[in-house]
Parts: structure tokens; sequence; C-alpha cells
């Protein structure tokens, strides 16, 4: 994801939880759920994406006693910290309709009723093999 053209907000900013709700799961407490789900992945790729640049600046050095300063560690270093954080972002994508969430157990049952009905159609079709057969051997 690209950090850079997040229109998040950067500063904290009180919440309106019935909108919240209704953009979300229609239950506020699943949505903050949702929510945090998608914070946890935006914050696991910002820290790679931080730890990838940072590696350029790793000298293989098994002393403590010298500390580079490097003028572009630091300022990368404020960009990321200036950034908005994962939460502010998790919430503007899902003013954005940006995020998709599913109930797992609702997808389940899904999976189950449509398993049945292929079941049922199997079994019509069998009763209808066994009656053709039925009629052709009292025709014979």
């Amino acid at each position: 994801m690209n950090f850079k053209n997040v229109k998040a907000e950067r500063t904290t900013e009180t919440r309106n939880t019935h909108k919240i709700e209704t953009l979300g799961t229609g239950n506020l407490f699943e949505t903050i759920v949702v929510l945090s789900k998608r914070s946890n992945q935006l914050s696991q790729d910002l820290k790679k994406e931080l730890a990838e640049k940072m590696e350029e600046f790793v000298i293989p050095n098994d002393t403590l006693e010298e500390v580079f300063e490097n003028r572009e560690q630091i300022e990368i270093s404020k960009f990321y910290e200036r950034l908005a954080k994962p939460h502010s972002i998790a919430i503007k994508e899902l003013e954005d309709d940006q995020i998709y969430f599913r109930h797992e157990e609702k997808a389940e049952e899904l999976d189950f009723v449509i398993e049945a009905k292929a079941d049922d159609k199997a079994d019509d079709k069998a009763d209808d093999k066994v009656a053709e057969t039925k009629t052709e051997d009292k025709a014979s």
C-alpha cells in the first residue's frame, strides 16, 4: 500500500459511533473488530516497509562503540512518524467503502445450504433413473 497518498486524519478526531455502525456491519462491536483487524494489517505493512528501507543503512559492525547517525535515515524515520496512524487509515477506508468483510459462520451456512441443495438434486436424479429403470422393466 502506498502510505504517501493516504488522506486519513493525522490527529485524534472524535467519531460518530452511529455513522461507523451504519457504514460497517450494522453492529458497532463487529465493525470495531473489522477495523481492528484492518488496522493490524496496515500496521504490519507499514512496519515491513519501514524495515526494508532501514536495511539499506545497516552496517555490519560487531562493536557498540561506534554509532553512526545518517541524515537520510533520520529523515525516513521522521516521515514515517508523521504518517497517519493505522487505525485512522482503517476508518478512512471504511468511510470510502474500501474494506471488504464477511461473516465466516454465514459463509459456512451458505456452503451447507448449497451442498444440501446439490445433494437433493443428485437424489432426485437418482430417483428418476430408478423410476425409468422400473418402467423399462415393466414394458419388457
